[in-house]
């Protein structure tokens, strides 16, 4: 199932509404941190990189608090 144009517009301006104009840029960066820390992860699951989830699911914690401090 994929999102149609109009279907993006609406959640953009949903958040919009939701955070403001100005906390905008610090969701979305936010967002893209945690997007390359979960991508980062299943790269390293995929080439077998003989860590396990739980230390796995630390990482990906441990990123989330860190973007959470900021």
């Amino acid at each position: 199932m994929t999102m149609g144009f109009y279907e993006l517009l609406i959640i953009l301006a949903i958040v919009l509404l939701i955070f403001g104009g100005r906390k905008l840029p610090e969701v979305a960066k936010g967002m893209g941190k945690a997007m390359r820390e979960f991508r980062k992860a299943v790269r390293e699951v995929d080439e077998g990189g003989g860590e396990d989830k739980k230390a796995i699911s630390e990482k990906v914690s441990s990123a989330s608090d860190e973007e959470q401090k900021e």
